[in-house]
C-alpha cells in the first residue's frame, strides 16, 4: 500500500483489548472512531474518557488520541492506530450547552444528535412521528460549528437529518450507515437524505453490521462493493467512507445496553425481534480489522481506480477532519 494512502473507519465498538489492537495493526488501520457513550451521563462519558486515558498509556506502542487530521498523519507515520472519540448520543451534554466546549476540550469530535429515540435535540430513527430539530437543538448545532465538534446523524430520522444537514452551518455526517434503496433497515438513509448529504459536502460511513445488510451475514464483498458504486453515484466519490459498526468481544449485556439504556423496562429489539437479541456474525470478509486489504482488493476487483480506492480507505475522512476538527 502507498504510504500515502490512509486506512480510517469512521465507527467501531469494540471491547477493547491487546487483541483488537494488534488486529488493528495488521490491518493497517490509521484511525478509528470510537464510541464512548450511547445513555451515559456526563459523569459516566467522563469515566470513559478516563479509561481511554489509561488505555494510551498501557498500549502506547500501538495506539495514541487523534484530535486533529494530522494526528491522523502522525499515528501513520508511527505505525499506530489513532483513535477519534465521539458520542452516539447527547446524554453526556445533558441540558447544559456548555458541556460541548468542555467535551470537545477533552478529544470528542463526533456527537449524534439522537440515538434511536427521541433526544432533547433530535428525533430518532425508531420513533413513528419526526418533529425535526428542536430548540435546543438549534443551539447545539451552532455551538458544535463553533468548536469544531461534528454532526453524526447516524441514528436521527429522516426529517431531523434533513434539517440538520439544512441548518449545520459545516458538513455534517452519517458515520455508520447504507443506503435504504438497498436494505430498508430504518437505520439506513434514503436517497434524499444521501444526495443532500452529498450536495452539503457531508460524509457517508458504509456499515458492515450484519442487520443493515442485504442478506445480513451473508452479504458479499462483491454484493456490498456493488452497494459502494450506486452509493458512490448518487453522492459523489468524495463523499464516501467507511463506517464499519464493527463490534468485537462485547457480552449481550452491551447490545442490551446499546437498545434500552435506563428509558425502558421492556427489551426493545428496535426493528428486529427476539431473535436478533444477540450479535450476529460478522460478515466473513470483514469480521476484524484484518479485512481491511480484503475490502481494498474487493474495490479494486470490482473496478474502482486507485485514486478512488484510497479515498473510499480513509482519504475522504482525513480531508473531512482536516476541515472539521478544527475551531469555526
Amino acid at each position: 500500500m502507498p504510504n500515502n494512502s490512509y486506512v480510517i473507519d469512521g465507527l467501531q465498538y469494540c471491547r477493547w483489548s491487546d487483541k483488537i489492537f494488534a488486529q488493528m495493526a495488521e490491518g493497517k488501520l490509521d484511525a478509528v472512531h470510537v464510541t464512548i457513550a450511547y445513555w451515559e451521563t456526563c459523569r459516566e462519558a467522563l469515566e470513559r474518557i478516563g479509561q481511554w486515558q489509561r488505555l494510551f498509556q498501557r498500549f502506547e506502542p500501538r495506539i495514541m488520541q487523534v484530535r486533529t487530521g494530522d494526528d491522523v498523519r502522525m499515528a501513520h507515520a508511527s505505525g499506530r492506530t489513532g483513535v477519534v472519540f465521539g458520542f452516539q448520543n447527547c446524554s453526556p451534554i445533558e441540558d447544559d450547552i456548555d458541556l460541548v466546549q468542555i467535551f470537545h476540550e477533552l478529544g470528542v469530535r463526533f456527537m449524534q444528535l439522537s440515538y434511536n429515540n427521541q433526544s432533547l435535540l433530535a428525533t430518532g430513527c425508531y420513533e413513528t412521528e419526526d418533529p425535526g430539530i428542536t430548540r435546543f437543538g438549534r443551539q447545539v448545532i451552532k455551538e458544535m460549528n463553533r468548536v469544531g465538534m461534528v454532526i453524526d446523524m447516524s441514528h436521527s430520522a429522516e426529517r431531523s437529518t434533513l434539517e440538520a444537514i439544512e441548518i449545520s452551518s459545516r458538513p455534517i455526517s452519517i458515520t455508520h450507515a447504507n443506503p435504504a434503496s438497498w436494505e430498508p433497515a430504518l437505520r439506513n438513509k434514503s436517497d434524499t437524505v444521501l444526495r443532500a448529504l452529498g450536495e452539503s459536502g457531508g460524509m457517508l460511513g458504509f456499515s458492515v453490521y450484519p442487520f443493515h445488510l442485504q442478506g445480513k451475514s451473508a452479504c458479499t464483498l462483491a454484493e456490498f462493493c456493488q452497494m459502494i458504486e450506486s452509493a458512490a453515484e448518487l453522492m459523489g466519490i468524495d463523499n464516501i467512507g467507511m463506517g464499519t459498526d464493527m463490534v468485537q468481544d462485547q457480552p449481550v449485556s452491551v447490545v442490551e445496553w446499546m437498545r434500552n439504556g435506563r428509558w425502558t423496562k421492556d427489551m426493545d429489539y428496535g426493528e428486529g425481534s427476539a431473535d436478533d437479541a444477540a450479535w450476529p456474525e460478522p460478515v466473513s470478509w470483514l469480521a476484524d480489522s484484518r479485512g481491511f486489504p480484503t475490502l481494498r482488493g474487493g474495490l479494486v476487483q470490482h473496478g474502482f481506480n486507485a485514486e478512488e480506492v484510497d479515498k473510499i480507505m480513509g482519504g475522504n475522512w482525513l480531508r473531512f477532519y482536516d476541515a472539521s476538527f478544527i475551531p469555526a
